[in-house]
């Protein structure tokens, strides 16, 4: 992983526990395999405890590593780091996609709730005319009793924000080509096909996961199906959404976003998305930061725990799912 990343993601109480159950140097942080030192520990190695920044194991990499049995990923995506040679070798992994899903959903519901009670819009008008108005006359649909909201993939992260959406007065409709209408139905939703939600939803929620076939997914067709007024959420990747479409519908004041990714991920100076009083716009804060760092190093010791005990991991990364997850 990077190396000043490790202070940050492994608090004391994991450093134990990580100890405790393996032999393991806490000092020996490797950001590249080619060195002597990491050459040395990898002839040594049968787990590697893996996160944002590490190198792609590939076929050099596993040639040093006679030994090596798993890879304990501390972060989300495998896809930067587990080459085709790891899972030809019969290599486990398992990641902490699941513990970093859970700080994304719960911006996500602080979003959509925000949007439904029109909090961009008002707090703006707010600021500029400073004095009492009549806010139930300017925003009658204000309120999220009985609104819709489309969540657009099934990931996990797709599905802890229906989980967490449950308990509200809303009409849940979710989009994944991967889900029938039952499995839906269980996670509270409606099955629809994208232009149906996009039609019927105050707000829109992007979980889906970058893919060739999910690039533009929210294209301009789909953005001119929202209803006026509605919000596009977006904590997925940028290149889901056709932003050149979606400025322009912002710029217009149609629709209202919560943006915490965009293309490129820093926007150039002059972006309008910096200004307009209906965008919400943050950098990339929507997943694991601060102390939610500790919970995916938690995870991990978690699996590691499971490996010392000749039990399954409890989060395991598939390659026959690999192709369709992020």
């Amino acid at each position: 992983m990077h190396r000043e990343l490790a202070p940050n993601l492994l608090d004391a109480r994991t450093l134990g526990r990580l100890t405790s159950l393996a032999d393991l140097d806490p000092a020996l942080v490797v950001d590249d395999f080619t060195t002597p030192e990491a050459r040395a520990a990898l002839a040594e190695a049968e787990i590697i405890v893996s996160s944002w920044g590490c190198p792609p194991i590939d076929e050099t990499v596993l040639a040093a590593a006679p030994r090596l049995r798993a890879v304990l990923h501390a972060a989300g995506s495998v896809k930067h780091h587990v080459t085709d040679a790891v899972w030809a070798r019969g290599i486990q992994v398992t990641s902490a996609a699941w513990a970093n899903a859970l700080p994304v959903a719960e911006y996500t519901v602080a979003a959509v709730l925000f949007a439904n009670k029109q909090a961009l819009r008002i707090s703006h008008e707010y600021r500029q005319n400073r004095a009492r108005r009549d806010w139930q006359h300017a925003h009658p649909g204000m309120g999220n009793y009985r609104k819709t909201v489309g969540i657009v993939g099934a990931s996990q992260i797709g599905r802890r924000v229906l989980e967490l959406l449950r308990p509200y007065d809303l009409e849940l409709l979710l989009h994944d080509p991967y889900v029938t209408p039952d499995e839906a139905s269980a996670l509270g939703a409606r099955a629809v096909q994208l232009p149906e939600l996009c039609t019927l939803s105050d707000v829109v929620s992007v979980h889906a996961p970058e893919l060739p076939d999910t690039h533009h997914l929210i294209s301009r067709r789909m953005l001119a199906l929202m209803p006026d007024g509605a919000t596009l959420v977006n904590t997925s990747r940028g290149s889901l959404i056709d932003q050149g479409a979606l400025v322009e519908e912002l710029v217009a004041g149609r629709l209202s976003a919560v943006l915490d990714v965009t293309t490129p991920e820093v926007l150039p100076a002059d972006s309008p998305l910096y200004e307009l009083p209906n965008v919400l716009l943050t950098p990339h804060i929507a997943g694991s930061l601060g102390n939610e760092l500790h919970r995916m190093a938690a995870a991990a010791a978690d699996e590691l725990a499971c490996y010392t005990a000749g039990l399954p991991f409890a989060h395991p990364v598939l390659p026959e799912a690999i192709h369709r997850t992020a």
